[in-house]
């Protein structure tokens, strides 16, 4: 009775969700016929396992609007990518922030590149959702024209590659001391700091929560293109910032690759030795209080048209409200307990819920 009125409610809104089944496992690039999300690598996969359908917690569970299909787009691929039917190709957004620069074009039809390979070009109304795994920053505004939408509950730890036990508990201000070359050893072997592409939400709430290090010449790749949770990239004694949702879903099976196997890789904690998460794969378990930490546990975001979710405003777009509505029964940002919910998917994913459902208002200008 309970997955019956789940559905109910979902269809009324226009949301749907499909009880029994094979989840599809589409691509992540479709072509969508209704809106379209680009960003984020971090929020990707769980975001593609609920717009594509997922059988990942016993029934299939799948997010459409109006009985329409979402397309949701990686954040690393081929160079450009098409997002609507007829629209342009345009370059990939690689990551949160590039995502948000893309839906802000996608808003005032300002040219969009996205990659120096794909011509600039207008890209009007072809990204309705940016996915962002960080909050506005000092980019909020209470009268903000985008707005930011709790997603889910992150943390983020580092992943390392060499040394020994003492570098698995790194504190915030010994990896200030390493990402500004001031410390080149720990434990008597040398570390090497990595960071993901500039336009990643992991890399800047990193950088923010060790305390803004000024980048050392021995960051070799602080201006280059690695992504973001992947520990294959790195090589001996490399540590890089690395999602704790990310390294759970691919330890457990939950997304297509699973880097986490890579040899010598180990995923470290910089808040007190507290783990980041439990169990062991294929069966890990966040931890509550290292998801909590004020510090390093974060919210992430799904980023909209704030003048589309407002009822009377004239721009108000009713399909695009129910998605990221987390009152509404599976939308993208609900996070019910049920497993056979979105939020189930979520956890499955490492995800716990956010600490809030208050919306953040950003950009007095695009």
């Amino acid at each position: 009775m309970k997955l019956k009125k789940l559905v109910a409610m979902g269809a009324a809104c226009g949301i749907a969700i499909a009880g029994f089944g094979v989840a599809s496992m589409a691509s992540a690039e479709p072509v969508s016929n209704s809106y379209a999300l680009v960003g984020s690598d971090t929020l990707q996969d769980s975001v593609n396992a609920i717009t594509n359908g997922t059988t990942l917690t016993g029934s299939l569970v799948r997010v459409t609007s109006n009985n329409k299909t979402l397309g949701n787009f990686d954040a690393f691929g081929a160079t450009a990518i098409q997002t609507k039917q007829g629209g342009p190709f345009f370059g990939r957004p690689a990551g949160s922030g590039a995502g948000v620069t893309a839906l802000r074009a996608s808003i005032t039809g300002a040219l969009y590149s996205g990659n120096a390979a794909v011509p600039t070009r207008p890209i009007t109304g072809q990204v309705d959702i940016a996915r962002s795994s960080s909050g506005p920053g000092s980019n909020a505004n209470a009268n903000g024209l985008l707005a930011y939408v709790p997603f889910a509950r992150d943390a983020v730890g580092f992943a390392y590659k060499g040394g020994d036990s003492s570098w698995a508990t790194l504190s915030a201000a010994q990896l200030k001391s390493i990402y500004e070359c001031t410390t080149t050893s720990i434990g008597g072997v040398t570390v090497k700091p990595r960071l993901p592409q500039s336009g990643s939400g992991t890399r800047n709430f990193f950088l923010g929560a060790i305390g803004n290090p000024a980048l050392g010449s021995c960051v070799t790749d602080a201006n280059g293109t690695t992504p973001e949770n992947d520990a294959s990239v790195l090589g001996a004694n490399d540590l890089i910032p690395f999602s704790a949702a990310s390294w759970i879903a691919q330890a457990n099976g939950a997304t297509g690759i699973n880097t986490t196997t890579a040899s010598g890789v180990n995923f470290g904690s910089p808040v007190g030795g507290e783990p980041a998460f439990t169990g062991t794969a294929p069966n890990l378990v966040p931890n509550t209080d290292f998801y909590k930490d004020a510090t390093f546990g974060r919210d992430t975001y799904l980023v909209v048209e704030y003048a589309r979710i407002v009822p009377g405003d004239a721009k108000y777009d009713a399909g695009l409200a129910n998605l990221v509505n987390p009152s509404v029964a599976n939308s993208l940002t609900s996070f019910g307990a049920l497993p056979v919910s979105v939020g189930g998917v979520k956890k499955k994913f490492g995800f716990l819920a956010p600490s809030t459902t208050t919306i953040q208002r950003a950009f007095a200008t695009l």
